[in-house]
Parts: structure tokens; sequence; C-alpha cells
């Protein structure tokens, strides 16, 4: 099966696992009325909270993951 054909047919759980060792994904959450950066793993474990999206980010980094930020 080709790569396009495999990601067309994975399960939801082969989808949650994408990226798990490569990434790390940054929301912006309110927490006591201000505002905080969660850092979550790609199957969506909250991994840290962080003060500022640039410390966040740099968390990642030093993890040797690559950020992403989602909305």
């Amino acid at each position: 099966m080709f790569p396009m054909e495999r990601l067309k047919n994975i399960s939801q759980r082969e989808f949650a696992l994408l990226g798990m060792n490569d990434m790390a994904y940054v929301k912006r959450i309110v927490v006591n009325d201000e505002a905080k950066f969660a850092i979550f793993s790609a199957d969506g474990t909250q991994l840290a909270l962080a003060p500022s999206e640039e410390f966040a980010y740099a968390t990642i980094r030093q993890n040797d993951l690559e950020p992403v930020t989602v909305q």
C-alpha cells in the first residue's frame, strides 16, 4: 500500500500517535484570569504549563521536539 493510501485508512489510535516522538502542541489557556501556554504531546496529554509562548517553544525545542501552535 502506498503511503498516502495508508494514511487514509489509519485508525484513530494510529492517527493520535502520529508525531508522538516528533512534535508537541502549544495552546493558550487562561488560569486564574492569567494567560498561560499549555504544552501537549501529540496524543493530547498535557505535559507542562509555561508562562509565555516563547518559554513554551523553548521548552519544546530543548526536548528535541518541533513545536506546533493550536488555537
